[in-house]
């Protein structure tokens, strides 16, 4: 603190206000601001340039543990401590995956041989590129729905027709420039293209450090959509559950009409199909449901997908369910590895517009996952490197006859719950699907669709769960809620990729809402405290004599001045502008004199109070106010744009033609900064109102100080008799 009571204080970039000694006497706050450094914008670029161009030994080092974070992790690797966790994580998240990997085939249009090589491709590059210990990436439900609803529309457009997945429909083999490709080809040629579109926007993304836009997928537009495309699933299961062959349809109101052809069709329910899937439903909900409650007693879940596919599958064999009662079964899944192909460039303008959607649901849900579990155990995560990471999943498998992938989240939880230290877990995980891939493979021949629908349904239980917290969530924050159910209903009754867009664009506009119309306050004092708060929330605060403090929750823009304005000469009752209008010959009448304001509520003009005794005509000033001085604090105050600096302007200007003088408290630097620049502090002659106080107990105290000594200038100003008058009117 420096006393300037005394002296004028020198002039400065970094003075707070424009108080000069004689207008009242004052103790403030002068800080000096750090100097930017001299840096030209073409000198930054060269700099950065010269720096990403170093072909050092060191610098490709670091760049090489940047990109392959296993380079620094794996040489730490504790053996005698980590390696029995990751061992049996891995084992117990493989064998969970086998069902998946072959049931969310199913889901994305595929063969079940597809499902598998993604999981098992997935997991060796992840562990190698991701900063995550603890997130386990392959197959995901709602990913897969939108890619099988692409490649439905791009067979659709080839003229394959209408039929089901592509499950046993190997008649032919892939093209290879002079064969035909048959119906199962070219739907895993238009995934993996699709693939690789998701994997490069994924790795250019993260390249330009584009990772913040996973924060506007906020959690209840997650949520919604999660729950909403759950229903979508489940729909586009239930055929495979009854047994039914049934057109499945893409685009709007898909969700309808296949509820419609499936009453429509019910009475052709495959009886075989429909039994086995009750059974199986009646077995793994249950069990389901005792290794969550009891997951803290059990080293390991109870594996019974798994223990009710090979059961399913052992008796469609041995009762020769297919031939008997034309049960739909996953036919000839073949072993080995396919020679890998090349994306077909010609399908990239076609699904340019629909790899979007699905890279920006695949790293937000990879980096969701990878920053909960990371910040529960304690490391880094870095948002960037974990785009890049499952960029690199989706991309470099898409050689290898893989559809798109990212982190889930039952596999995920299973992998953190069963003692996983690193992700040595997930190359555990790849070596199980690597023995499916070779040698049992061939042994789920019989195996049952509706038993993978069922395997596909159980495991979205928990986006279905998510109705359950619409309550709560309503009671916490009703625009959430609204979010979440909008985004819910239009991925479930329009189309998922729509629902997504609507989704974002809604809570944008929430946002936009919130900032619009913010809460707007008048303070009061907490006794014998220099604390001041809201007199609508808190009881027992003092009102300051004369002076009202306002509060405006949120920045300053173009899109809330007017509300600004109005929900402000409503707190304080008074208007400016009204009152300005109603006595026109204030402007010529009260003119400010330089250093100081000629309205002062309840005394009158300035130079009125000297000639009062002249009873002039007319009533040249307005009639008094209950408050001398406005304070705005903008503690709350982020920003404000040109449209907000100018709304503060003319509210000083009018407040200061109604004799007010309006002061601010709390503001940020940047907003200092942006009032010098603007021209409201720091001009000629300015008055009181030109002040900005570091906080709102200051500008009462300036307040209040500057109130007395104008009472003193106006009762040495007036005569004798009236002096009586004016004292008694304090």
């Amino acid at each position: 603190m420096e006393d300037t009571s005394s002296r004028d204080p020198a002039p400065s970039k970094a003075t707070l206000g424009s108080l000069r000694p004689q207008d009242a006497p004052a103790t403030f706050i002068s800080l000096e601001e750090r100097e930017p450094p001299a840096c030209s914008t073409r000198e930054l670029i060269l700099q950065k340039a010269r720096g990403a161009c170093s072909c050092s030994r060191g610098a490709l080092g670091a760049s090489l543990r940047r990109l392959l974070p296993v380079l620094v992790w794996l040489p730490q690797y504790s053996p005698r401590t980590q390696l029995l966790g990751d061992v049996v994580s891995g084992l117990l998240v493989g064998v969970v995956a086998i069902p998946q990997s072959i049931s969310y085939s199913l889901l994305a249009n595929q063969d079940p041989i597809y499902g598998i090589y993604t999981n098992f491709f997935c997991n060796i590059i992840y562990a190698a590129a991701a900063t995550s210990r603890h997130a386990s990436v392959g197959s995901f439900g709602v990913l897969c729905l939108m890619v099988g609803q692409s490649v439905t529309r791009h067979l659709r457009l080839a003229g394959y027709g209408d039929s089901g997945a592509a499950l046993g429909d190997n008649s032919s083999s892939p093209r290879n420039g002079t064969e035909l490709c048959d119906r199962s080809c070219y739907a895993i040629t238009v995934a993996l293209s699709l693939s690789f579109l998701v994997g490069l926007y994924q790795i250019l993304l993260g390249v330009l450090q584009m990772g913040f836009v996973a924060v506007y997928l906020s959690e209840p537009l997650l949520g919604g959509f999660v729950a909403g495309s759950s229903l979508t699933i489940i729909t586009s299961q239930m055929k495979y559950l009854l047994g039914l062959k049934i057109p499945r349809h893409e685009g709007v109101g898909s969700f309808i009409l296949t509820w419609v052809d499936l009453f429509r069709h019910i009475h052709n329910t495959n009886i075989c199909d429909l039994l086995t899937s009750l059974v199986a439903l009646a077995i793994i909900v249950p069990v389901k449901e005792l290794n969550e409650r009891y997951k803290e007693r059990m080293k390991a879940p109870f594996p019974i997908e798994l223990l009710v596919v090979i059961v399913a599958t052992l008796v469609s064999h041995y009762f020769d369910f297919e031939r008997r009662y034309k049960a739909a079964v996953c036919g000839d899944i073949p072993t080995g590895f396919r020679k890998p192909t090349v994306p077909d460039i010609s399908l990239f303008p076609s699904l340019a517009l629909d790899a979007l959607p699905i890279a920006v649901i695949g790293f937000a849900m990879t980096v969701s996952l990878a920053e909960i579990f990371g910040k529960k155990h304690g490391y880094a995560v870095s948002a960037n490197q974990e785009m890049i990471a499952i960029g690199m999943c989706n991309l470099i498998p898409s050689f290898f006859y893989c559809f798109a992938s990212s982190a889930a989240l039952t596999k995920t939880l299973l992998k953190e719950s069963t003692g996983s230290q690193t992700q040595v877990s997930g190359l555990v995980t790849s070596l199980v699907l690597l023995l499916v891939l070779l040698w049992i493979s061939p042994l789920f021949y019989s195996l049952q669709t509706s038993i993978l629908g069922v395997v596909t349904i159980v495991n979205l239980r928990g986006g279905l769960r998510k109705f359950r917290d619409t309550p709560r969530m309503w009671q916490l924050s009703k625009l959430d809620t609204v979010v979440w159910w909008t985004t819910m209903l239009c991925s479930t009754l329009v189309t998922t990729e729509i629902g997504l867009l609507v989704g974002v664009c809604f809570a944008l506009l929430c946002i936009i809402f919130r900032t619009q119309r913010p809460r707007a306050t008048l303070l009061g004092k907490v006794s014998n405290r220099e604390i001041y708060e809201d007199q609508a929330a808190y009881k027992q605060l003092s009102s300051i004599a004369n002076v009202k403090i306002f509060r405006f929750e949120c920045s300053l823009y173009y899109a809330n001045k007017d509300y600004f304005k109005a929900v402000l000469y409503q707190k304080t009752g008074v208007n400016p502008v009204l009152l300005a209008a109603s006595h026109p010959q204030l402007g010529a009448q009260t003119s400010p004199e330089p250093g100081r304001s000629c309205w002062t509520p309840g005394f009158g003009c300035l130079k009125q109070a000297r000639r009062r005794v002249e009873k002039p005509p007319g009533d040249a000033c307005p009639p008094s106010t209950d408050m001398h001085t406005l304070i705005l604090d903008c503690g709350a105050m982020q920003f404000i744009d040109t449209v907000g600096l100018s709304v503060l302007k003319e509210t000083h200007h009018d407040y200061q033609e109604v004799g007010v003088q309006v002061l601010l408290a709390n503001c940020n630097p940047s907003i200092r900064q942006r009032l010098r620049e603007g021209g409201w502090a720091g001009q000629a002659g300015s008055a009181g109102g030109q002040l900005a106080f570091h906080s709102i107990h200051d500008a009462v105290q300036f307040a209040e100080r500057w109130h007395r000594g104008q009472s003193k200038d106006k009762l040495a100003a007036l005569p004798e008799p009236e002096e009586q008058n004016f004292q008694a009117s304090l």
